[in-house]
């Protein structure tokens, strides 16, 4: 069995004619795309495995070739798929204090000792990572995850410990 795959790209267009690909990243990607040797492409419901044969980088993407994609026509077919990875490949490359976000999903939320929420999911606004986080009575909320609310993640205890500022999360 396979480790668990995740994303961390996204195949947005064609670059010239032989295959190469425009590759939309997060930036914190940056340095392991640089370094990517095989990946595997979300298609269809199945992961199609690729090797990387060179990674470029311009102002606004990566642009990537593979192996097995050689031409306009075969790369057109997965132009908006994903580009993913194995999770464990992923977490290799984590400094010490580094972490990937979907493992903060699930994680209880607390404040002053007492749980408030369990967050649901994780996005981005463009300047930072929010928690979307769901309270007993059902209502969402949103905390921005920076570290003046989000004080300490403890992974052992499965809690995000915060400051939490008046009405930021709705009972």
């Amino acid at each position: 069995m396979k480790n668990k795959l995740v994303s961390v790209a996204k195949i947005l267009n064609f670059h010239g004619i032989k295959g190469e690909a425009k590759v939309g990243y997060s930036k914190q990607n940056y340095n392991f795309i640089q370094t990517l040797k095989s990946a595997f492409i979300h298609y269809n419901g199945e992961y199609v495995p690729v090797t990387v044969l060179s990674v470029k980088f311009n102002n606004k993407c990566a642009i990537m070739k593979f192996k097995e994609i050689n031409s306009i026509d075969e790369l057109m077919e997965y132009k908006g798929c994903s580009l993913c990875v194995e999770e464990d490949s992923l977490k290799g490359s984590l400094e010490e204090d580094e972490f990937l976000t979907s493992d903060l999903i699930g994680m209880e939320i607390f404040a002053d000792g007492a749980k408030l929420a369990v967050v649901v999911g994780v996005s981005n606004n463009g300047g930072t990572d929010l928690l979307t986080v769901k309270t007993a009575s059902g209502k969402i909320s949103y905390i921005p995850f920076v570290k003046d609310i989000c004080k300490e993640i403890e992974f052992e205890n499965n809690r995000i410990i915060i400051d939490n500022l008046e009405g930021l999360i709705e009972e």
